[in-house]
């Protein structure tokens, strides 16, 4: 077999790619789709933003960040298409039922069973799509997979708006819930695994084969915790900016969706294919870009973010929001793919598993709760901005996200594992 054939995706590689893409659209739909909605929910459930920050974030968090390493595990050594049309069905059933809930205690517990659902999704997508893809299109296709962040963002800030506006919060949900579930047997019978390579060096999927690999390399801990901190960030103001609007612009709810719309569009498409596409350029003569790039987009991020919810002219604020929301994922292409490059193929949907669990753990469970505390804390002194300020409060932990990757780039070299 020659090295041009063996370069080369197999034809059914882009089907089955757009196919993950839109699942993962309707992952990330179907989790933020309560940010858009906030006003309505903390008024109508009587909600503190505490309470909220808790539903948003360490709901969803917990389940979906634990149950991701056994679900990659089980995905590994069975059918990773499989696990993924499953979980489809399970969180988009539990997005349905949250338009039901009719207290804190009941959103909470539907909550934690779309991230129960949603922690089966993301971990077996990027392993079957690193099966799929040969290394130098692998950052690429990955960065076309995360596209499903800002695409899922846009769409469900803009139909959550429109379907609340035109009945209310409740429909949101139960629309959204019942078109994945159209999806699942789709994926089921369109998405199919492809034979493994056996590395008889590895432990197989096991997680105590898996695991010991990364975690002896201080690489993954590097990365781990540097995304972990832009996520905090990241999630908690992907929470609680439409709320920021809301209070601080004097924004309707059509406005918002109108608004954010736009901005996870055209910016978070942007930044995630650019971070993809420049990792697989520079990264084909120095590895070490994979991280380098990544660390450079959250300097710039800090900075933007600030400025952007700190003015009062919408004018200046929508272009400072766009630049942020682009580079503040950039780094979901380039560092997926170096995950999948710290352990043999076998292993590598548990090693995402266990990236992500430490991702979500600390970025999802901490960042929307944190924003929703501070903004409690501060309504004393700052009264109806109090929000506004919490959620520029976060933007620190981007430079602290730089720092760490930057330390991540000295030692990728070393820790990267070839395909074979």
């Amino acid at each position: 077999m020659s090295e041009q054939h063996v370069a080369r995706p197999s034809p059914r590689a882009n089907v089955v790619l757009a196919l993950l893409l839109l699942a993962y659209i309707f992952n990330f739909l179907d989790r933020t789709i309560l940010n858009i909605l906030a006003g309505s929910i903390i008024e109508d459930l009587k909600l503190t933003d505490t309470e909220f920050g808790a539903i948003t974030g360490l709901a969803f968090a917990v389940l979906y960040s634990v149950m991701g390493v056994p679900l990659a595990m089980l995905a590994d050594r069975t059918s990773r298409s499989r696990v993924i049309a499953a979980s489809l069905a399970v969180w988009s059933g539990f997005t349905a039922l949250c338009g039901t809930a009719t207290s804190f205690g009941q959103l909470f517990l539907f909550r934690l069973g779309v991230g129960v659902g949603e922690a089966g999704g993301v971990a077996p997508s990027y392993a079957l799509i690193a099966d799929y893809f040969p290394p130098h299109r692998r950052a690429r296709a990955l960065a076309i997979f995360s596209l499903g962040i800002p695409l899922g963002l846009a769409a469900g800030t803009l139909i959550g708006a429109y379907l609340a506006s035109w009945i209310n919060w409740r429909a949101a949900f139960i629309f959204m819930g019942v078109a994945g579930l159209l999806l699942a047997p789709v994926m089921l019978v369109l998405v199919r695994d492809l034979p493994r390579k056996v590395d008889a060096g590895a432990s197989g999927s096991s997680l105590l084969g898996a695991f010991p690999i990364i975690a002896r390399k201080p690489t993954f801990w590097l990365m781990a915790a540097a995304a972990s901190c832009s996520s905090l960030a990241g999630y908690g103001l992907a929470a609680w900016t439409p709320s920021v609007l809301e209070r601080s612009f004097g924004f309707t709810l059509l406005e918002r969706g109108h608004f954010l719309a736009s901005i996870f569009l055209i910016g978070g498409t942007a930044g995630v294919f650019a971070g993809g596409w420049l990792a697989d350029r520079l990264g084909q003569g120095d590895r070490r870009w994979y991280a380098r790039l990544p660390a450079i987009a959250w300097l710039i991020t800090a900075p933007t973010f600030a400025l952007g919810l700190l003015t009062t002219n919408l004018w200046i604020a929508w272009p400072l929001l766009l630049i942020p929301n682009a580079l503040n994922i950039l780094w979901l292409g380039p560092v997926t793919t170096a995950v999948q490059h710290l352990v043999p193929q076998a292993s590598r949907a548990t090693a995402s598993a266990s990236f992500l669990l430490i991702n979500n753990l600390i970025g999802l469970g901490i960042g929307p709760m944190l924003i929703g505390a501070l903004s409690d804390l501060f309504k004393e002194r700052f009264g109806i901005e109090a929000l506004r300020y919490a959620a520029v409060s976060v933007v620190g932990f981007y430079l602290v996200a730089a720092f760490l990757m930057m330390l991540a780039v000295k030692r990728l070299r070393k820790d990267w594992v070839d395909d074979v």
